[in-house]
């Protein structure tokens, strides 16, 4: 990826992702922050704002950023009040109006304005039904509620209230399954939080014999065994091998031509991206939940992978196998989500190298530092990333920013629909 302006380095940027009700992934909302400084500084005032939405929309890209999701992006009153808004891409973007607006009747009238020009609106942090949020109720297309910030004892009564009103419920801060469950039952439209990778850990649960098929084909690899071995291994659960060709099929494989068999798609992609398929495909058999292909879970690890592998490149330039390792630390760090067992239990099944078990296990080492700053990067800490990316002479925020957009983009591209 080529350098953008020089003022790209001062976007950090974040995505949360946020589900339906059958667990799909629809949108995601858009964190940013400026860079400026020693430190990960946030500006309140208008012209940052804005021109770092609008940088990310017109110079990082859409496509990158959300794919063919939805993003909700965060506006002030004063951005909500300014032309500067209605660059943004209405059929991509919702308006999410902070709980810091004071609502009036010009507030009103621009909410109006905006949705009768094709905007969708959010409206954040809502807690009680108070008679200045009514007329915003009537043109709002989505209410976010808070779960950190709303009594429990009081929600049902709320969703009751609001459900007299043609607008979708969001549930935020959902970090827990037993919270997501509830949400469901009370009639929740759309989830943002955690919940769908939390780990939950149960002592001595077994995996299912798809999953340590799957596991011994990686295994298999890694070992550098035969193809023939590999191909027998594949032969023990027919529907691993439908659900590889599936994947390498897509339009994110990087392959020209269609793969129809087993063997011919080992020998066209050769073992450094068997290898990568197989990590991915673990994503694919997720059966303990209802998610379609691909999985909110798959793609946050594939974003992950890709991103470490990557920024292990800009690094260690002209280390492969370096950034193999990172791409394997970075997707791996989310199977202790998707298998329910101890991540320590996961890494004895296979023989990994020693950096990539220091990282997975203990956050040590090169790939280690990367893991932590891919993680804190999700979760908003932009704090905590600025100190990270200190400690890499090699690496700052548009060496960053430009690995994440093409993590982005690679993550989308295997989500989807094979041809």
């Amino acid at each position: 990826m080529s350098a953008g302006p020089s003022h790209l380095q001062q976007i950090f940027l974040a995505r949360q992702p946020i589900l339906d009700r059958a667990q799909n992934l629809v949108a995601y909302e858009l964190l940013f922050r400026t860079g400026e400084g020693p430190t990960a500084d946030v500006r309140d005032d208008l012209q940052a704002t804005a021109s770092v939405i609008i940088h990310a929309f017109s110079e990082m890209g859409v496509r990158e950023v959300l794919g063919d999701k939805r993003g909700f992006v965060n506006v002030s009153a004063d951005l909500l009040l300014s032309d500067m808004v209605e660059l943004l891409p209405r059929d991509q973007v919702v308006l999410e109006l902070l709980e810091t607006i004071a609502i009036s009747e010009e507030i009103v009238d621009r909410c109006r304005a905006l949705k009768n020009k094709g905007f969708t609106l959010a409206l954040d942090d809502f807690v009680s039904l108070d008679d200045v949020y009514r007329p915003l109720l009537g043109i709002v297309d989505v209410v976010k509620i808070d779960l950190t910030i709303v009594d429990p004892s009081v929600l049902a009564g709320m969703v009751r209230q609001l459900q007299a009103w043609p607008v979708k419920l969001l549930a935020e801060k959902v970090d827990h399954p037993e919270q997501a469950q509830r949400c469901l039952a009370l009639g929740f439209d759309l989830f943002q939080g955690y919940y769908f990778a939390m780990p939950s850990v149960l002592s001595g649960k077994r995996v299912d014999p798809s999953t340590l098929v799957l596991l011994n084909l990686l295994g298999l690899v890694l070992g550098d065994a035969e193809i023939a071995e590999i191909e027998q291994a594949f032969k023990h659960d027919p529907n691993l091998t439908y659900n590889l060709l599936r994947l390498v099929n897509s339009v994110g494989s990087g392959v020209t031509q269609k793969i129809n068999s087993l063997k011919h798609a080992i020998v066209v992609l050769g073992r450094r991206q068997l290898q990568r398929w197989l990590q991915l495909l673990l994503f694919t058999m997720h059966h303990r939940t209802s998610f379609q292909y691909p999985s909110p879970l798959m793609q946050l690890a594939a974003t992950r992978g890709r991103l470490l592998e990557i920024l292990a490149g800009r690094e260690h330039t002209g280390d492969p196998d370096h950034q193999d390792r990172a791409f394997m630390a970075g997707i791996m760090s989310l199977l202790d989500v998707l298998l329910e067992m101890p991540l320590a239990d996961i890494v004895a099944h296979l023989n990994l190298a020693e950096d990539v078990r220091l990282a997975l296990l203990e956050r040590r080492g090169a790939l280690g530092r990367l893991l932590l700053l891919a993680e804190r990067l999700e979760q908003g800490n932009f704090e905590a990333t600025a100190d990270l990316l200190r400690q890499s002479p090699a690496l700052d925020l548009k060496a960053l920013t430009e690995a994440q957009l093409e993590a982005m983009a690679w993550a989308n591209d295997i989500a989807s629909p094979a041809p």
